[in-house]
């Protein structure tokens, strides 16, 4: 599993970094995030990032005054910004090489993203953090994740999610919810399963690229899946 899986890209979503409110920065997750991205970096796995900025902006349909769609697309994407620079600090403060490279074009704050310099980057041993979504509006960060892992030609995706893989419904309302163990992109869309977006999706099986959805909350599954241990829900 080591060699197969060496460059992986993660996905999570900006209310993860918000902690149990979901909102803003809860520093003590963020930083054990920091830690578990750390701990994976050690053992050789070249590490990229996608952050969704849910715990700060959830776009226009939330709002209580009307917005146009491509005004609040852009103000979601400087929210995975913020998250991206956050998520950097930690890991510079925990001894990594860490860049953030956004589908904006905000030089003063970050670089475009480059594919040739970001697949070097990470060959080098940097952690890699993409922020600004694709750089355009109607795409979700689910998407932009798959297209980064494409471009950056990682190995895998991995969503990181608070429960242990994809269920059939929602487990935390469900007692009686049952565990896909494996699946396909075809099931995943055939049964309107919560795992990402549709259009992250047919991207993913458009391109063969495998999709694991883990407990990012546990100390030990991104590793102990990494190393290959059957943990979460494979969509292949």
């Amino acid at each position: 599993m080591l060699e197969k899986h060496r460059r992986i890209l993660l996905k999570l979503s900006g209310e993860y970094l918000g902690g149990p409110k979901g909102q803003g920065f809860d520093f003590a997750v963020i930083d054990q995030l920091a830690a578990k991205l750390c701990q994976v970096h050690d053992r050789g796995f070249e590490v990229a990032v996608v952050l969704g900025g849910g715990n700060f902006f959830r776009g226009a349909r939330d709002l209580p005054v009307k917005m146009d769609r491509v005004a609040a697309d852009h103000i979601g994407m400087l929210a995975t910004v913020m998250n991206s620079l956050c998520l950097k600090e930690c890991l510079i403060a925990r001894g990594k090489v860490a860049r953030v490279m956004t589908g904006l074009n905000i030089p003063a704050v970050a670089e475009a993203f480059e594919k040739r310099i970001a697949t070097r980057k990470l060959a080098e041993g940097q952690i890699l953090i993409f922020g600004g979504g694709t750089g355009n509006p109607y795409f979700s960060t689910d998407t932009a994740a798959v297209l980064r892992a494409l471009e950056i030609e990682a190995s895998m995706v991995i969503k990181g999610t608070l429960v242990d893989g994809v269920y059939d419904k929602d487990p935390k309302k469900h007692k009686d919810a049952v565990k896909y163990d494996q699946l396909t992109f075809s099931q995943v869309l055939e049964r309107d399963l919560k795992v990402m977006d549709p259009s992250a999706i047919a991207l993913c099986r458009e391109n063969d690229l495998p999709l694991a959805v883990l407990d990012i909350g546990s100390d030990t599954d991104l590793l102990e899946f990494l190393e290959g241990k059957k943990i979460g829900t494979q969509v292949r």
